[in-house]
């Protein structure tokens, strides 16, 4: 597969409905694993879109959202093929490889900056420690009972909570009505609540 030289020079600029699931995406998803530019060029234009809304939403730096979703859209070109129909919308693969690039970003920039005050500051004390680890224990728990949930409900929730979307805009990118993604995220939701109560 012959890979574009450099990042895709277009702007993220809207173009149409861009928050619609189009049909062809997927179709276009495996031409681009193929290695077909013109299908990655239509991609680009179809996703810059949200790819760089979402990013927006998660670091609020409009130039490193900016990166981020040059640096997905790239990314998009060289894993199309790892695109999976069955386990979700190509609108949500793609969103979801703009979601963990961002959050990546924005955990990289704490880990900086905890080592800047790291250098500067007295060792941490039990209390702090305690906290940290408790933090982390935490997430971990949350990411545990996410696997626990339906396709549906884990991009549902990921989207709202974790994309800061709307429940009309989750609505639309996941191209299903809203009544149906209320109900997805209420009972997804239900089920995280059970499933973090049962934790140790």
């Amino acid at each position: 597969m012959t890979e574009p030289t450099g990042k895709p020079s277009r702007t993220l600029k809207p173009v149409g409905d861009a928050t619609r699931e189009p049909p062809d995406l997927a179709a276009l998803l495996g031409r681009v694993a193929r290695g077909d530019q013109d299908a990655f060029g239509q991609v680009y234009e179809l996703m810059s879109r949200p790819v760089y809304g979402l990013a927006l939403r998660v670091v609020r730096d409009p130039a490193q959202a900016e990166e981020i979703a040059q640096d997905v859209l790239v990314e998009v070109w060289r894993k199309a093929s790892h695109y999976r129909p069955e386990r979700g919308s190509a609108t949500s693969w793609v969103l979801t490889v703009a979601h963990r690039r961002a959050v990546d970003r924005v955990r990289s920039t704490q880990a900086d900056r905890d080592r800047e005050e790291r250098t500067a500051a007295p060792s941490p004390d039990y209390d702090e420690v305690a906290e940290e680890v408790g933090t982390r224990l935490e997430h971990q728990q949350v990411r545990r009972c996410m696997r626990g949930l339906t396709q549906t409900q884990r991009e549902s929730i990921t989207l709202a909570y974790y994309g800061g979307y709307t429940y009309r805009e989750v609505s639309e990118l996941l191209g299903v009505g809203l009544a149906a993604v209320k109900t997805r995220m209420r009972d997804g939701l239900i089920r995280l609540r059970d499933c973090l109560g049962a934790q140790p």
